[in-house]
């Protein structure tokens, strides 16, 4: 099958779930197209069934916002009469739903008919979705889509409670690739983060307010107290200064490291012992399903769709929005004994094991034949 992807080429949860799904998909012998305005950051190489096309979008003095949607809607069209494509699959609703959606318009005045799925992954729904400017064409573009999927229950639900959808929703969820995973890493240099006798604790996030950053600081605050440990933070975003400065007020900003973007994370992972994830809100939580894969336990919050993910007592903890202090008590608990941490750690691998992709990407494939055979 040849099947056209849409998505942010990005560090985002929804771009690397996307380039994932499209390289496990070339291996099962589907031609896949990724057509976006870059290079996903996780599509390392290109073969003769991954193929990638730029969209390119004019500069034109006359518009004041450079019109990307028009731009990709004319490129999806180039690309699926071009390739002959079977299914267009749009991740993120907001703008590719509705770019998709013109697309498959031109395309049907030349008698092609392309289906479209069409996977919500969070602030595209409840975030800038559900925004008054947005919201109409958002609910419009859902419902015209040929299926729609989201990768929680979670979302699935706030998805219902905001817009007046038609159509069903199907929940995949968010995946692992294990066959990338290693149980050890040749460079796993833990030694240049920490001493021998110190915890790692780890956050991974775009560091904007939803992510609580200011949250991630307090909780290391109350562990390093009793236990000795470094935190490393990876990511950038506009909360970095505010984390540093807050690191500065508790006397604490020499035990923390900032190492921003890095698409070395397996390689950190390795050596980790504890994932803080506080967030006010997650669809899914990608990030802590990564570390759980790499034997880290999470400390999270019971928010979204990370209850789907994060097994409470198994594979780590979950707590109230902001609770920091519970938090606190539950990352001592399993920093202090080091096989109640081993334990932790094996649990959180055989819970991230449920998410393995070779699990849903049949979920995938049955749906683009179920779209194709409309």
């Amino acid at each position: 099958m040849k099947i056209a992807i849409v998505c942010y080429p990005t560090f985002g949860g929804s771009g690397v779930v996307a380039t994932e799904l499209g390289i496990a998909l070339s291996k099962r012998g589907h031609e896949i197209h990724f057509v976006t305005y870059k290079q996903p950051v996780r599509l390392e190489y290109l073969t003769h069934n991954i193929h990638y096309h730029e969209v390119i979008v004019p500069e034109y003095p006359l518009f004041h916002y450079q019109p990307y949607e028009l731009a990709l809607s004319s490129k999806l069209v180039t690309v699926i009469k071009k390739h002959k494509v079977d299914v267009l699959h749009v991740h993120y609703a907001i703008p590719h739903a509705y770019a998709g959606y013109m697309a498959q318009q031109m395309l049907k005045e030349e008698n092609i008919s392309i289906p479209m799925m069409t996977t919500l992954h969070g602030t595209d729904i409840t975030l800038v979705g559900s925004h008054n400017f947005y919201k109409p064409a958002v609910n419009f573009s859902i419902n015209k889509s040929d299926a729609v999927t989201s990768v929680s229950h979670s979302l699935k639900k706030d998805t219902l409670a905001i817009f007046s959808i038609e159509n069903r929703i199907e929940v995949v969820p968010n995946f692992i690739d294990f066959s990338n995973i290693k149980d050890g890493f040749d460079n796993c240099k833990r030694h240049l983060m920490a001493a021998p006798d110190e915890r790692i604790l780890i956050h991974i996030s775009n560091l904007r307010p939803v992510k609580r950053i200011q949250d991630v600081i307090k909780v290391f605050h109350g562990v390093q107290k009793k236990i000795k440990s470094k935190l490393i933070i990876i990511g950038d975003g506009p909360d970095r200064e505010m984390a540093s400065k807050v690191a500065y007020e508790l006397g604490i900003r020499d035990k923390i490291i900032f190492l921003g973007k890095s698409n070395e994370i397996e390689r950190i992972l390795c050596f980790s012992d504890l994932f803080l994830l506080p967030s006010e809100k997650e669809s899914f939580g990608l990030a802590a399903l990564e570390a759980m894969a790499y034997k880290v336990p999470v400390i999270s919050s019971n928010t979204g769709g990370l209850s789907e993910v994060n097994e409470d007592g198994v594979s780590g903890f979950l707590c109230d929005v902001g609770d920091t202090k519970k938090m606190i008590e539950k990352a001592i608990f399993i920093l202090e004994d080091d096989h109640r941490l081993e334990e932790f750690k094996h649990s959180a691998k055989q819970t991230a094991l449920k998410f393995d992709i070779n699990q849903v990407l049949p979920m995938y494939e049955r749906l683009y034949e179920k779209i194709c055979c409309l």
